[in-house]
């Protein structure tokens, strides 16, 4: 079979020729892979760069996928954490990692929808306590998964959502998506801050993509800011964007009730997981939350790795 091939950590993969892998359990299948989304965690796994990587070469990037069995059925699947991923023309589908999709099922709008919109979607369910009526803020809103958390937290309920992020023409979609209000992470420090703590200081949960440079400017100005500090801020890290690391001043944990906690692989068990996306699909499938897919056929997976994207757009190989 054909698929995307990394042979080395940094370059992008390669259309090949690879021999067609074959079920060897139960519950194992074989499926036609009809599209795969070329998401962040999908590059960090290509370069080497992501937390799960054991930096095992050659391998096939691509974590999920929409597929189709032998007998017609439509499945959504999630893959192991192996150097076999999804991005080829077959893939081996565990039916315990797999939902069924309804006939009508757009399949390149699943894929490229499912990874971003499932950070949101579990980190609220999952990890925070989250009830309708509360407030979120999205840090890194204006990504491709920050554009559908905003979503998502209002679909959840929220009473308001407001979203940070650069790029004025990616913030003003925001609006349209549902914030009510915006906020431009570009300035001088000061001025971020002091944006920061008028829109968003009492806000119960902070979703946060990027870390490094822009939640050290964003902790102290949400904590200082609050109206009340005693109540808590759950802070839920789900995505590095702009660094891997920040410097965490000790007494912004004595000053507020600052929770902070991680949403991601280890931190939700894998059934977890797995139990939200039929609920998520329903919502995508529907046409609930707003999905901009590029699809390009996975032949052109190195064209594919450099190409830009418009704002919202999420990049998806097709066989």
């Amino acid at each position: 079979m054909h698929a995307a091939v990394v042979r080395s950590f940094g370059t992008p993969p390669r259309y090949e020729t690879i021999a067609t892998p074959r079920p060897s359990g139960e519950h194992e299948v074989l499926v036609d892979v009809l599209a795969a989304g070329l998401h962040p965690r999908v590059r960090s796994s290509a370069d080497g760069s992501h937390y799960t990587s054991d930096g095992i070469l050659p391998l096939v990037p691509g974590i999920d996928a929409v597929g189709r069995t032998p007998q017609g059925e439509l499945l959504y699947f999630v893959a192991p954490d192996t150097a076999l991923g999804t991005m080829a023309e077959h893939a081996v589908v565990d039916r315990r990692r797999a939902i069924t999709l309804p006939a009508n099922t757009n399949p390149t709008a699943l894929a490229a929808a499912m990874n971003p919109g499932m950070s949101s979607w579990v980190a609220l369910r999952r990890r925070a306590a989250f009830r309708p009526g509360g407030t979120v803020l999205v840090i890194g809103a204006t990504g491709n998964a920050g554009q559908l958390a905003v979503q998502i937290a209002k679909h959840l309920g929220a009473a308001r959502v407001v979203g940070a992020g650069r790029a004025p023409q990616r913030l003003d979609l925001l609006k349209r998506l549902g914030a009510d209000e915006v906020v431009s992470l570009d300035g001088d420090d000061k001025e971020v801050a002091r944006r920061l703590g008028h829109a968003a200081a009492d806000v119960d949960i902070v979703i946060d993509y990027l870390w490094g440079r822009p939640t050290q400017q964003a902790m102290p100005a949400l904590l200082t800011a609050r109206t009340d500090r005693s109540k808590a801020l759950t802070w839920i890290q789900v995505g590095s964007m702009a660094g891997r690391d920040i410097t965490l001043p000790s007494f912004l944990l004595r000053a507020g009730n600052l929770n902070i906690m991680g949403s991601g692989q280890g931190s939700v068990t894998t059934a977890g997981i797995l139990a939200e996306l039929p609920s998520l699909a329903e919502e995508i499938i529907s046409g609930t939350l707003a999905v901009d897919p590029l699809a390009m056929p996975l032949s052109q997976v190195d064209k594919a790795w450099t190409t830009p994207t418009a704002p919202g757009q999420r990049l998806v190989l097709t066989t």
